[in-house]
């Protein structure tokens, strides 16, 4: 399970990078310390994709930690890019198959 994870997460990141919506720049402390759902108030979702999302799994991968139960994050990229010209269709295909892999397990 873990190693499919993080073939998943490889993928969103290579879609991330395709898109051109992988940043060189980190963000700062205070976008990372929000207490909101995805970091609404202070990340783009590829932002929080990036900069939260991935890093936590792999923190979790790595120690093979316990994985989430369920996951429900595709419906946040479809909607990040409602707002767009970007065609996101493959970058939510990721995510739609990573909430069906973390929700069977």
């Amino acid at each position: 399970m873990h190693s499919d994870v993080a073939d998943l997460l490889l993928e969103i990141e290579l879609e991330l990078r395709r898109l051109a919506l992988w940043s060189e720049e980190p963000v700062s402390q205070a976008q990372l310390m929000s207490k909101e759902p995805f970091c609404i108030d202070t990340m783009s979702f590829p932002e929080w994709t990036q900069f939260v999302f991935i890093p936590r799994l792999k923190m979790i991968i790595e120690h093979k930690a316990e994985l989430p139960k369920t996951s429900g994050i595709a419906p946040m990229a479809e909607e990040y890019f409602k707002g767009t010209n970007i065609n996101g269709e493959a970058f939510i295909l990721s995510f739609k198959k990573f909430d069906q892999l973390i929700s069977r397990s």
